[in-house]
C-alpha cells in the first residue's frame, strides 16, 4: 500500500488481473485518469474513484462493448444513457449470434459434403434425383480448355460474393449439344453452387429437381473425358436422352489434401427417359 491510501499501477494491475499497458491505454484515451502521478518518477497511483471507473470498464468490456461507447458513457454517466447503451449492445450481440449460426450451418454443410465424398462408391454409374439447387454462372460463354482457365473468372467473382468459393462448390459444365457430339475435352461454363446460407448480390440461377446419371471417380478434370464416355454410353443403352448441361465438381482435391489418391470428382448429366 502506498502513502495516502493509493495503490500503484502494478498493484492495481495485479488486483484487477489487467495489464499495465491496458491501464496506460485507458489513461491515454481519457477514460481512466490516475489519482496522482509522481512528478519525479512519473509513477501512477490510483484510488477509490478510479476503482469505480475500472469496475464499470471491466463490466462493459465483458459485454463486448467497444471502448468508444464506454468512453461516451463515462463522460455522461446516467441511468438512461446506460440503458440505451445496453440495449444497443444487445442488438449487436443478437446480430453476431445470428451470423455465428449462419457460419455454423456453412460448416455443417461442408462437413456433410466431405464425409459424403470420403465414403463415395467409385466408378459406379447410378441414376438418381438431384435436389433443387442455386448456382451462379461465373462464365458460360467462353470455351474452357482446362481448369487453369477458371482462375481469372473466379477472381472476378471475389468482388461480388463473400468467401463462397470453397471446398467442392465450384464446378464446370458441358452443354447438352456438345455432350451429344462427344466433345468431352473442353468445358462450356463454370458455375458456383450456393448453400442456402450463402450471400451473393448478383444474378442467381435456380435449378429444379432433376433425374441424372452420375458417377464418382478418383481424380479430377484430366480423368473426366473417359467418365463422360461411360455416362453417355449408359444413357444410350438405357434409352435415355440428355436433358441439360453436365455438372462436374471435384469434391476432394488439393484444397483438402495433397494425396491425389484421395481426390474425388463427381459428374452428373440430367436425363429424361
Amino acid at each position: 500500500m502506498n502513502p495516502g491510501g493509493l495503490l500503484g499501477i502494478g498493484d492495481v494491475a495485479r488486483m484487477y488481473h489487467i495489464s499495465i499497458s491496458s491501464l496506460r491505454y485507458y489513461e491515454k484515451i481519457g477514460i481512466l485518469k490516475p489519482e496522482r502521478i509522481d512528478p519525479d518518477s512519473g509513477y501512477r497511483y490510483y484510488g477509490s474513484r478510479q476503482f469505480e471507473v475500472l469496475n464499470s470498464i471491466r463490466y462493459l468490456r465483458t459485454l463486448d462493448m467497444p471502448l468508444s461507447e464506454i468512453a461516451d458513457f463515462l463522460r455522461n454517466r446516467d441511468i438512461d444513457n446506460m440503458v440505451e447503451k445496453l440495449r444497443e449492445q444487445k442488438k449487436i450481440v443478437l446480430a453476431k449470434e445470428a451470423e455465428l449460426r449462419r457460419v455454423e450451418r456453412k460448416i455443417d454443410n461442408r462437413l456433410k459434403m466431405i464425409e459424403d465424398a470420403r465414403h463415395s462408391i467409385l466408378d459406379t454409374i447410378t441414376v438418381c434425383r438431384k435436389p433443387p439447387c442455386l448456382m451462379i454462372w461465373i462464365q458460360n460463354s467462353l470455351r474452357i480448355k482446362n481448369y487453369l482457365d477458371m482462375e481469372k473468372p473466379l477472381r472476378q467473382l471475389d468482388q461480388q460474393a463473400e468467401a463462397v468459393i470453397f471446398l467442392g462448390k465450384v464446378g464446370v459444365s458441358i452443354s447438352s449439344e456438345h455432350l451429344g457430339e462427344g466433345v468431352f475435352d473442353r468445358y462450356d461454363g463454370i458455375f458456383l453452387l450456393l448453400d442456402e446460407v450463402d450471400r451473393y448480390d448478383g444474378e442467381v440461377t435456380g435449378l429444379p429437381e432433376m433425374l441424372c446419371v452420375s458417377v464418382r471417380f478418383q481424380g479430377t478434370h484430366p480423368q473426366a473425358p473417359e467418365q463422360y464416355r461411360r455416362l453417355m454410353a449408359y444413357t444410350r443403352e438405357h434409352g435415355m436422352a440428355v436433358d441439360g448441361f453436365s455438372r462436374e465438381i471435384t469434391m476432394i482435391d488439393y484444397g483438402l489434401t495433397g494425396n491425389t489418391d484421395q481426390f474425388v470428382t463427381e459428374i452428373s448429366i440430367p436425363v429424361r427417359c
